[in-house]
């Protein structure tokens, strides 16, 4: 059978693209991508760049104001957020067509059109057209979940955060992972008031219990409002805001109220469910090792697949894909040991087990310190900082590195390259330390904290 395409992807995020490019440029393949929305997906047009883009024009109070403490006679003005908006649109415009390009140069056949699958060699787009195709690669990756209370209409969530028409002078944030607390910091740092609403104990779950516990106490000491063991009943409009009703029985008024309560997979109606596909509980797509569905024809990648919901990930997957499929080279990306940073002020960086996770596996070793930064003492802030290891006791080998502190971020990416290669504390201790820098207590620490 003669097929119009070797390869139709659906879905024109980092993965999506990345799985065209290589199968089309490097694979040969004859290749066709339908994105129904922005080309880059929601790491280039509603997540990942434009939120680092606001954490930066959101850090700039601070860095004003230490300017001052070093003695300069500087100080901050009010913050221009039209502008900003206007410039940031701008960027992500040029990134859209620069995401474009690659593929046309690559030779992919874009289609700006939702497409859904009718049977597992065909794909049906919104203008009618029905295109045949040997492989077809489903990377439409999550979408923001706000739970079904009265009022829900009355909030946002990332996808829109980016393009108010001006900032709210009082913002309530409901969620307690990476999105919203990322989001707490940068409104906060945009002059914001800002109140962070979570149902759990303690902010960011699933991060190493002592890093997220400094995280939050720093938020907190900057002025944010963290209630955790706090969830919405309802939102109601009121004449000036939107009141919001929670379940420790106050009501409290804002301006605006964010929902980053999760992302859901985004894997519904389009057509897979009669087809054999295999869905998780939340909706995300099971695939295999090499990212296969049920379906032989049927591949899937990113944060549909719903494995470790990252850009860089749905990059390697996408990637791996397309060589298997379309290089002859069987590729199955691991997904242990990925590093990951989370945006707050202070910055978490963090790779390998949390403590607690390393302790329920094995005997361990803890080094850990935490102390004020030089940058910071000079300028009177009370800011500390936190570099921890996870030891394994028995081998020796780092099982876990966590970073709260500026730019944990830039270290993190740097301490995962060891710790992938298998370091241990003794190749860590060998190391001699660069100084004055934060990042030397890395090296330089040499009596466990406490073992388990």
């Amino acid at each position: 059978m003669t097929f119009d395409y070797d390869l139709f992807v659906i879905g024109g995020g980092s993965g999506g693209v990345r799985a065209a490019r290589i199968a089309a440029s490097e694979g040969g393949a004859r290749v066709g991508l339908a994105e129904e929305s922005r080309m880059g997906g929601t790491c280039v047009i509603r997540g990942c760049v434009p939120k680092k883009l606001m954490v930066f024009a959101s850090a700039f109070p601070d860095i004003i104001e230490d300017a001052a403490a070093y003695g300069w006679q500087v100080k901050a003005g009010a913050f221009d957020w039209p502008r900003f908006r206007a410039t940031l649109e701008s960027e992500l415009d040029r990134l859209e067509n620069a995401y474009r390009n690659t593929l046309m140069n690559a030779g992919v056949t874009i289609h700006d059109a939702r497409a859904t699958v009718v049977d597992p060699h065909t794909v049906r787009l919104a203008t009618g057209e029905t295109l045949t195709t040997k492989h077809i690669l489903i990377a439409t990756g999550g979408w923001p979940f706000v739970p079904d209370i009265p009022g829900r209409d009355l909030a946002i969530t990332s996808n829109e955060v980016f393009h108010l028409e001006t900032l709210p002078k009082r913002l309530l944030v409901v969620g307690g992972g990476y999105i919203a607390s990322e989001f707490a910091c940068i409104l906060h740092g945009l002059g914001v008031q800002v109140t962070q609403y979570y149902r759990g104990a303690q902010i960011l779950r699933g991060f190493d219990d002592e890093a997220r516990g400094h995280v939050a106490n720093a938020m907190q000491m900057r002025g944010i409002d963290i209630h955790c063991g706090t969830d919405v009943i309802r939102l109601e409009k009121t004449a000036s805001g939107i009141c919001a009703v929670s379940t420790d029985g106050m009501e409290r008024e804002f301006d605006l109220v964010l929902y980053a309560t999760g992302r859901k997979p985004n894997s519904a109606d389009l057509g897979l469910e009669n087809l054999g596909v295999k869905f998780g509980r939340h909706g995300q797509i099971i695939v295999d090792d090499y990212s296969q569905t049920a379906v032989p024809s049927i591949f899937a990648v990113g944060d549909v697949t719903s494995r470790v919901n990252l850009t860089p990930v749905a990059i390697r997957e996408g990637h791996a894909f397309a060589d298997t499929v379309f290089r002859g080279i069987p590729t199955r990306f691991d997904h242990s040991l990925i590093a990951s940073a989370v945006f707050t002020q202070p910055e978490l960086g963090s790779i390998g087990l949390s403590e607690e996770a390393a302790r329920d596996q094995e005997e361990i070793e803890v080094y850990s310190a935490t102390f004020r930064p030089m940058k910071t003492i000079f300028a009177g802030r009370q800011d500390r900082v936190l570099m921890k290891l996870v030891v394994s006791a028995a081998t020796r080998k780092i099982l876990g590195c966590h970073i709260v502190a500026p730019e944990a971020g830039e270290l993190i990416q740097l301490a995962a390259i060891a710790i992938g290669m298998g370091a241990t504390k003794e190749d860590f201790d060998r190391t001699v330390a660069v100084h004055p820098t934060m990042a030397e207590e890395l090296v330089t620490m040499r009596k466990p904290t406490r073992k388990g």
